[in-house]
């Protein structure tokens, strides 16, 4: 009988302290692994994605031009010389100089404006894409959430913007004023351009509604106001960003053509587009003034639409 007592009293002090390798594979365990969110699982896969990388870095040079031209040259866009730089051609071996890249018909440096004029087509291109992510984004939260009557009428709304040709309703709108700013271009091209975001948020709220956290935060009293902006929206947020970043080189070449066409940017605004509707004019005689500020926009929409690439990929978890 005493054997067993102690035999009993041994077997329970092994349980009460477990030897240290046993302690070390529980604390070890998955108990001890953080699980990754979305956000971080996706920078966890776009760190690794050559087209990312590439993209972002483009995309990195291109925003420091438009920010801080003064470091790219010291020359003026505006600066005209036609008695000793008419049509210039480009000198390719001065790199980085202001007759690298040759001069336009006013004897202006190309090299110059193309560094200068990246400021006004990204920020076209940020602009409208920060406003419609904003507009269509409401509008979309909105018809998601409540439904009923206030989606059908603002689905019908919806339904009616997007039967608008997005060029010809841009250029009738910009056609009615005198002086096309910036300003003036963003805000015509933002009023057409929400109704893909909004499709696209209006659907990912009706999934998210439906979601347990919600219904929970329903029962507990949360305000809607409460219930939108800390449950849903950043849950919404992924497909609406996606949309967004692959949408942006679209506005950009937007800008582009309706300035071509003479009804976007013009004079004294340096931009892309608008030294490719300069450019129309010497395309037998000159056609790099045409073809170089062509290639920048063609590159910048290239940047932005492998960047949304990478990132839809990274999002979404079908595509990996």
């Amino acid at each position: 009988m005493p054997e067993k007592t102690a035999d009993t009293v041994r077997k329970t002090a092994v349980i009460d302290n477990p030897a240290p390798e046993t302690t070390a594979l529980v604390t070890e365990g998955p108990s001890a692994a953080k699980a990754r969110s979305l956000w971080s699982d996706a920078w966890h896969d776009l760190r690794r994605n050559p087209l990312f990388l590439v993209s972002a870095v483009l995309i990195l040079l291109l925003l420091t031009m438009a920010a801080v031209p003064g470091l790219f040259t010291s020359a003026s866009p505006r600066h005209a010389d036609l008695a000793n730089h008419y049509l210039q051609h480009p000198n390719w071996g001065n790199f980085f100089a202001p007759d690298w890249l040759g001069y336009d018909g006013q004897g202006r440096s190309i090299y110059a404006r193309i560094v200068y004029g990246a400021r006004a087509s990204i920020l076209v291109g940020v602009g409208v894409t920060l406003l419609v992510a904003i507009l269509g984004t409401t509008i979309g939260m909105l018809a998601g959430y409540f439904g009923g009557w206030l989606d059908s009428v603002l689905s019908r709304i919806t339904d009616v913007f997007m039967g608008i040709p997005y060029l010809l309703g841009a250029l009738v709108i910009l056609t009615s004023f005198e002086v096309r700013s910036v300003w003036v271009v963003m805000l015509a091209m933002a009023f057409l351009g929400w109704t893909q975001i909004a499709r696209v948020a209006r659907g990912s709220v009706i999934t998210i509604k439906q979601a347990d956290y919600v219904v929970a935060a329903k029962a507990l009293g949360a305000s809607t106001s409460r219930i939108l902006l800390k449950h849903i929206l950043p849950n919404a947020l992924a497909p609406i960003i996606v949309v967004a970043t692959i949408a942006l080189g679209g506005y950009i070449a937007a800008e582009a053509t309706l300035s071509f066409l003479g009804v976007g940017l013009a004079e004294p605004t340096v931009s892309w587009g608008v030294d490719v509707s300069a450019g129309r004019e010497q395309l037998r005689n000159a056609p790099y003034v045409l073809i170089i500020p062509s290639v920048m926009v063609s590159i910048t929409v290239l940047s932005f639409l492998m960047f949304g690439d990478a990132v839809r990929n990274a999002l979404d978890p079908k595509m990996r």
